[in-house]
């Protein structure tokens, strides 16, 4: 059975900075995409950040380029979401996603492997 746990987020201040993190289990990490979304309260549900399976291919939503990095460490079957200069629009619940199978190389599957989500604050 595959889960995602997702930990980091919290209540912030405009401008500071906040680290999520995913950790996946029953599945081969470093050959999946994997990636982040958000969804704010009134809002769809976005697409955040998405790495390929070794870190060498990054996508990154406008919004937040430039102020989010994401990385993985394939040896910990973790995912990370550097979140820095944190706007009140930030503000959502963060998700991380895992492609459902190798060959797919994106993270935007309908089938994909989705966490609990972590919830992020972020007040001006």
């Amino acid at each position: 059975q595959v889960q995602l746990v997702e930990s980091g987020g919290g209540s912030v201040q405009a401008g500071n900075s906040l680290r999520l993190s995913c950790t996946v289990f029953g599945l081969t990490f470093g050959t999946h995409y994997v990636g982040w979304f958000r969804q704010a309260p009134g809002n769809e549900r976005e697409e955040v950040s998405c790495i390929n399976w070794r870190g060498g291919s990054t996508y990154y939503t406008n919004s937040v380029k430039g102020r989010f990095t994401i990385s993985r460490d394939n040896a910990k079957n973790t995912l990370y979401l550097q979140l820095n200069s944190l706007k009140p629009e930030d503000t959502a619940m963060y998700y991380c996603v895992a492609a459902p199978w190798s060959w797919v190389k994106s993270c935007t599957s309908a089938d994909n492997y989705w966490g609990q989500g972590t919830q992020v604050t972020v007040s001006s």
